[in-house]
């Protein structure tokens, strides 16, 4: 069996991508949350990867961390957990 180069199994943020999503006024789909990161440059964000994101299936880099939260409007704090306090804006 290989050995993993990561420590930890998994992300920090699936759960905060779903709930991110779900607090956007309208709620945003997978779909919708792809498009936007590619309309910020990158490219080749899609909903499979957003999906396998939030399943815990794949992890996230400190860049996609980044991106996934100005696509969001919330802090990466937030988004990985650190703290509770959440504040959207409409954009």
């Amino acid at each position: 069996m290989a050995k993993s180069m990561f420590i930890i199994q998994g992300n920090l943020c699936s759960e905060r991508v779903r709930l991110g999503r779900a607090l956007q006024k309208p709620p945003m789909t997978q779909e919708d949350l792809a498009r936007k990161i590619q309309m910020m440059g990158v490219e080749d964000m899609t909903k499979l990867i957003i999906s396998r994101i939030e399943k815990n299936q794949r992890h996230v880099c400190d860049a996609e961390l980044r991106i996934l939260s100005k696509a969001l409007n919330v802090s990466m704090e937030w988004l990985v957990g650190d703290t509770d306090e959440i504040s959207l804006t409409s954009k």
